[in-house]
């Protein structure tokens, strides 16, 4: 955007070794890893436009939909997925909740197959709970809240409790109802029930006029997400940009309600780096320290103890699962389909299951004889699973998947651990008064926060980006309102929803 839309000349400072963040793909023994899995879509259609013109959708099939005769739609004209890598395959998205050894649909539907998994008394209390929290809205001062009136007591126990609380690690109740404003929006049983009662009448009608739904495919690099912004820096820096990796910005000076220049750490020594404008995607809570004694003490102390919530991949190399594939998707070896698994288990601290084959076929080394999954956790840095030992960790995250019956550990070939820092901003604690950081971090002329950690928001990419275009806009119409930029993803609808 700044390249082509304006005269500035953008410099980019990168803390760490690689480009993408925690959308970033690590590659281990010839396996790629997406850390946190990433679906390239967006309701957005510039940013989706934007995603196509740096890799085009795919023109043949991938290796998995030629071992399986499988139908795919393609591209006329587009590249071949198995003669190049600047390609973007279209996947199928499937995504389930693990529950009592079944799996369950994600987001809950009322199909035989649920109800039978759940049994008559679960099913029947569930009912029952709803129709309570329809009767009864409670005050939405929780996540809680949130949850039970739109699932009732019961469903939100049985589905969403205990994963919420793996995930942020502190209950639901805790927790304030923006991050379910956010993450789940529209997504209601009430939603479900309504789509069962008009399917039947939907037929015929017009594109326009049938109701929003999950997306069912998605975009998606060949080599997983951190290909695509790789490629995008590379880009960068062709057209004359600047892209400086191991930098971190230590020291922010202010004057006068201007940032004027950024203390820089590379290589052992500081730099002094200065700059017309600034845009930060650093966590709030470190560029507000690092402006020291020019922020408000009132502001210091409420950005100083941010939550976060860091994270844990252990990337597991399998000879096959012991999950089996009951539904009528079709994949290479017979493996589930899930792009990835919610584990609702109980007895186990692991959050989510990744499996990459079927994210993308190009991101296992030997696709055909093995099955690459990712283990997720959430923590907290300095806690017991992010000070183990690699060697510990990885051990009690295998027992753990074995403990609920997806491997045997036998079947183990190899195995990667992975930590990323401040993965996730929190919604409890001292975020209850972010908006004193904010309305601080406005009074600053020349400075615009953008994506994830700048904006301690949890979006996602499309987000991320679009509060970038909307700065680069702003910085060009010389509009000193930051409003839109904070106003990025507060739509209504779910991330994933779409008129079908």
């Amino acid at each position: 955007m700044f390249l082509k839309n304006t005269e500035f000349h953008p410099i980019i400072y990168e803390e760490s070794e690689f480009i993408g963040g925690i959308a970033r793909t690590q590659e281990y023994h010839g396996n790629r890893i997406d850390l946190g899995g990433h679906r390239f879509f967006s309701k957005n259609d510039q940013v989706m436009e934007l995603w196509k013109e740096l890799m085009p959708l795919q023109g043949a099939p991938a290796i998995d939909d030629k071992l399986l005769n499988r139908p795919k739609p393609l591209a006329p004209g587009g590249p071949d997925p198995e003669k190049t890598d600047i390609v973007m395959l279209i996947r199928d998205r499937v995504s389930r909740i693990f529950f009592l050894r079944k799996f369950f649909d994600y987001p809950i539907s009322f199909s035989a197959q649920t109800f039978l998994n759940m049994g008559l008394g679960r099913t029947l209390k569930a009912g029952f709970g709803y129709l309570a929290a329809v009767l009864h809205k409670r005050p939405e001062l929780s996540l809680e809240d949130f949850y039970i009136n739109r699932f009732g007591r019961p469903l939100y126990e049985m589905f969403f409790e205990d994963y919420t609380e793996k995930l942020w690690g502190v209950h639901p109740s805790q927790i304030a109802p923006d991050w379910g404003a956010q993450r789940v929006k529209g997504l209601s049983l009430s939603k479900a029930i309504l789509a069962v009662l008009t399917k039947p009448f939907k037929k015929g009608r017009s594109a326009k006029e049938v109701e929003t739904s999950l997306i069912e495919q998605f975009y998606y690099p060949k080599k997983g997400p951190g290909q695509l912004w790789e490629y995008m820096a590379q880009k960068i820096t062709e057209a004359g940009g600047e892209i400086h990796l191991n930098s971190r910005v230590t020291a922010i000076q202010v004057k006068d309600g201007q940032i004027t220049s950024l203390d820089v750490a590379h290589a052992g020594q500081t730099e002094q780096v200065h700059g017309e404008v600034y845009l930060s995607s650093m966590p709030v809570k470190d560029l507000v320290l690092g402006m020291g004694e020019a922020v408000p003490s009132e502001v210091r102390q409420v950005a100083a103890v941010l939550p976060y919530r860091d994270f844990i991949t252990v990337g597991l190399l399998v000879n096959k699962l012991k999950i089996k594939n009951q539904t009528h998707l079709k994949t290479v070896a017979n493996i589930v389909p899930d792009c990835w698994i919610y584990m609702q288990e109980r007895e186990v601290k692991i959050g989510r299951l990744q499996i990459f084959n079927n994210w993308s076929p190009y991101m296992v080394k030997d696709v055909e004889n093995t099955v690459w999954i990712g283990l997720e956790y959430f923590c907290t840095e300095g806690d017991s699973m992010w000070n183990a030992s690699d060697a510990e960790f990885i051990d009690f995250a295998s027992a753990e998947l074995e403990k609920v019956g997806i491997v045997d550990r036998a079947d183990i070939l190899d195995s990667v651990r992975i930590r990323v820092k401040k993965a996730y901003p929190a919604y409890f604690g001292s975020y209850n008064e972010f908006f004193k950081v904010r309305d601080y971090l406005d009074t600053l002329s020349n400075l615009y926060c953008i994506g994830r950690n700048g904006q301690h928001k949890y979006n996602n990419m499309d987000h991320s980006m679009l509060t970038a275009i909307e700065a680069v806009n702003a910085i060009q119409n010389h509009d000193s309102d930051r409003a839109t930029l904070w106003k990025v993803n507060t739509e209504a609808e779910y991330h994933e929803e779409k008129k079908s």
